[in-house]
């Protein structure tokens, strides 16, 4: 069978591997730079050279175990990364680092707070009350509820809120925290119980991969034989589908003919692309919409918190404005990747203010997904429309959002495939 793949992030290079051992596939990208959120960058500092990755950085081996074993099968290199977690904020700088107790009280006049122990209190009791939730029998209501109502109801402080939760998972999805408030609860406990974000110890350890994320895809396209980089698909027609069994891909260079086609792209895109979708396609595309994020790669420490104690790999940081449209958060690349600098590079998502000119190295624009109850069960509604006109959909908004929910649902599509056509091989 001839296969259309659109989209070379990883859910588009996860299913054209494995598809293209059996057919023959056809990757096209629009960007002349493969790998979607997978962006290696060239760094030269301190008089030393390293590639040095923007977008996807940390893996585990617990919550990532397709991106484990596709990198165990590619040999792509890792190394011990680390996800301590800051906030900073307002112009006075509110300031706590969770590395140790030291960090904890990295501003000493937090001792003093009453505000700050009743936020350490209520991390704890949150810990405990969202364990039984992730691992006990609650379902129906209660967990399809939104954030917002079950941190009302069980009456949590507003410093545990506004300096601790919201601005964890804000850096953690990309997505302003207002909007985190509207996430759906059952997904939000199981993610934090799953990644060991709601205990002390136990917790995995994460790994990034040595020498630049760009490995695993250099690894994957020299594997595929027909990939079209800068090539945007403007349409994908199903018109004549019920009668040929073919779908129409149209491009600049005109319209090719394919047996199915795999949108291995955001959400909003594949609905943009699909010339005739139907009112369940319509329905599930555009429940999971797209926030855009803008991040400078830089030397300016301005953008860090102000006391070096307080420094972390992620860090928040925040001018107090629970509204705000954006989510400022700053990585701090030299604790998060093996690299021979010792100036502090970092990734600033959104910064407060730009860095200084002078510090500045790139600036690369992202697109992440917002999740709500309305996308949960958009995501639940999925399957039933894998296949239907040879369409097929991929890509991390249909899990949580991240690196491995893309991989298994590229992975998950290819199976299906597969399994629909065991018979056809490549030279069908």
């Amino acid at each position: 069978m001839r296969i259309a793949i659109v989209g070379s992030g990883i859910s588009g290079l996860g299913a054209a591997l494995r598809l293209a051992e059996h057919h023959r596939v056809t990757l096209f990208e629009a960007d002349r730079r493969p790998g979607g959120h997978t962006h290696t960058v060239d760094v030269t500092l301190d008089g030393a050279r390293a590639a040095v990755d923007t977008g996807f950085l940390v893996f585990n081996e617990r919550t990532y175990p397709e991106l484990i074993a596709l990198f165990g099968e590619l040999g792509v290199p890792t190394a011990q990364s680390d996800m301590s977690f800051s906030v900073s904020i307002g112009p006075h700088r509110f300031e706590w680092c969770g590395s140790n107790l030291a960090t904890l009280l990295a501003q000493p006049r937090n001792a003093l707070r009453p505000s700050f122990w009743r936020m350490i209190n209520d991390i704890l009791r949150f810990n405990r009350r969202a364990t039984a939730l992730a691992t006990g029998a609650a379902h129906g209501a209660e967990l399809d509820e939104p954030l917002a109502g079950f941190l009302r109801r069980e009456g949590y402080s507003d410093g545990f809120r506004d300096h601790y939760l919201l601005p964890m998972a804000a850096a953690i999805w990309s997505c302003p925290m207002q909007r985190m408030l509207q996430f759906p609860l059952g997904s939000f406990v199981r993610f934090f119980h799953n990644h060991g974000l709601l205990q002390i110890d136990d917790r995995p350890q994460w790994l990034t991969v040595a020498g630049g994320a760009r490995q695993y895809v250099e690894r994957i396209l020299a594997r595929l034989d027909d990939v079209r980089l800068g090539t945007p698909v403007r349409a994908v027609s199903r018109r004549t589908t019920a009668i040929d069994g073919k779908v129409h891909v149209v491009t600049d260079s005109g319209t090719e003919v394919f047996d199915h086609v795999v949108l291995a792209c955001h959400s909003s895109q594949s609905l943009r692309l699909l010339a005739e979708a139907d009112r369940d396609e319509r329905a599930v595309l555009s429940a999971v919409p797209y926030h855009p994020n803008h991040a400078w790669l830089h030397t300016d420490v301005a953008l860090m918190p102000r006391r070096r104690a307080a420094w972390a790999a992620w860090n928040y940081l925040g001018n107090g404005d629970r509204e705000a449209p954006e989510v400022s958060v700053t990585y701090w690349l030299n604790r998060l990747q093996p690299l021979p600098f010792s100036t502090p590079l970092m990734v600033s998502l959104n910064p407060l203010s730009p860095p200084a000119p002078d510090k500045v190295i790139a600036r690369i624009d992202y697109e992440h997904p917002l999740f709500d109850v309305g996308a949960a069960a958009a995501q639940r509604r999925l399957a039933s429309l894998q296949g239907r006109s040879n369409t097929w959909f991929a890509g991390a908004w249909t899990g949580y959002g991240f690196h491995e929910d893309g991989l298994k649902s590229g992975l998950a599509v290819a199976s299906s495939l597969l399994q629909r056509a065991p018979a056809l091989r490549r030279a069908a």
